[in-house]
């Protein structure tokens, strides 16, 4: 196995950085593995916000809930939906975008940025940096949205912590690859036995590496779902233009 493959199956999340700045070529080696992937259409409909500055960093870990790791590692990177870059696009080509008011722009948008989010984070730890996704931008989305002043047709929908790992994190085992990997067909046929025997996995973990907090993946999951956890995402999308009758 090649080492970018081997990168890619080791990925664990990092919550601990060191008071170190990132090389100016290393950031931009990272920030352009995202720049150059695959977009739908070439829409090329997702922008990235880099924030180095310290003082919205520590804005940035308070909107998410109070991750303290955002405002420690010195570069957080917002993926941001942009349609509003394409409509002026549209504009200019003499005519009039209308693909934000349909549900399927946003689930455009949400790949093209799950491909941008896994390129950097592959080109990141191909560099030596640590990472960890942060969904939690969405837990006040008109607040990102105010602090990074995104026009219209824009939306914050995932970011990125970079630094200098101090503390590795530990990687979690996955639910078992039969449950991921179907042939041909979806195979719905033992995937409750799949997930009671990742319950056990998954406690066993906590165990093994002292998580006395650590929850099985159905409670937890439970607890999450449950509810729509992020409830502001869909009324500031609204807000910022996106409308999802179609």
């Amino acid at each position: 196995m090649n080492e970018t493959l081997q990168l890619m199956q080791q990925h664990r999340s990092v919550r601990s950085y060191q008071d170190k700045p990132i090389a100016a070529e290393t950031l931009d080696a990272v920030l352009d593995a995202a720049w150059k992937g695959p977009t739908s259409i070439n829409g090329q409909q997702v922008s990235l916000v880099v924030v180095r500055d310290a003082e919205r960093r520590q804005r940035i870990a308070e909107i998410a809930g109070g991750q303290p790791w955002i405002a420690q590692a010195p570069v957080f990177v917002a993926v941001v939906i942009d349609f509003h870059k394409t409509r002026l696009g549209v504009e200019m080509a003499g005519a009039e975008q209308v693909i934000h008011n349909s549900v399927e722009a946003f689930a455009v948008g949400a790949v093209d940025a799950g491909i941008a989010l896994g390129n950097m984070m592959t080109a990141a730890h191909a560099a030596g940096l640590g990472v960890v996704p942060i969904g939690g931008i969405r837990r006040d989305p008109q607040a990102m949205i105010e602090l990074l002043q995104l026009p219209e047709l824009t939306f914050p929908l995932v970011g990125l912590v970079l630094g200098h790992t101090d503390q590795d994190g530990e990687q979690k085992p996955r639910l078992p690859r039969a449950s991921f990997v179907h042939t041909e067909h979806y195979q719905a046929e033992g995937l409750a036995g799949h997930i009671a025997d990742y319950d056990r996995i998954l406690q066993r973990h906590w165990q093994d590496i002292g998580r006395g907090d650590g929850e099985a993946w159905t409670s937890n999951t439970a607890r999450y779902y449950r509810q729509v956890y992020f409830p502001q995402v869909a009324p500031a999308a609204r807000r910022q233009g996106f409308g999802f009758e179609q």
